[in-house]
């Protein structure tokens, strides 16, 4: 029972996905991928810093905290690895974050973009179709 639900479940994302634009794909998925980085992540430097000397990421409450930070670029600065691992894991997340975030930007981006291309579009048939109407009325007055 499971394996065929399981089967299903993935078909009907898969046809979803053929139906969503790239944009849309991106909008869904770059959260997503951000979410679970961060909180591997967070996961991934606890262990990582934990027995290290001066190390301050030994909760993982404050590991998860020192992603976001991580992830968004802001950086605070109260936390930071200091091991040769946790590290590795920072340059991970800073990497992830950066690019999804950058991803997701340029998915509204092209949502706008596409949004303003279609109402331009609308206005100029709207627009050839007035002038094709004027045309003809011109043709019917010229004939009376």
């Amino acid at each position: 029972m499971v394996p065929a639900f399981l089967h299903r479940t993935i078909a009907a994302l898969m046809n979803q996905r053929r139906r969503r634009s790239l944009h849309q794909q991106v909008a869904i998925a770059a959260p997503l991928v951000l979410v679970a980085s961060m909180l591997l992540g967070a996961f991934l430097v606890m262990v990582a810093e934990h027995g290290a000397a001066h190390a301050n990421l030994t909760s993982y409450g404050d590991s998860l905290w020192w992603t976001v930070e991580t992830a968004t670029t802001v950086g605070y600065g109260e936390f930071y690895p200091v091991t040769f691992w946790g590290r590795v894991v920072a340059v991970v997340v800073m990497v992830v974050g950066i690019t999804t975030f950058g991803a997701i930007t340029a998915a509204i981006a092209a949502w706008f973009v596409g949004r303003e291309q279609r109402r331009q579009r609308a206005v100029t048939q709207a627009e050839h179709a007035m002038r094709e109407l004027r045309d003809r009325f011109d043709r019917l007055e010229g004939m009376l």
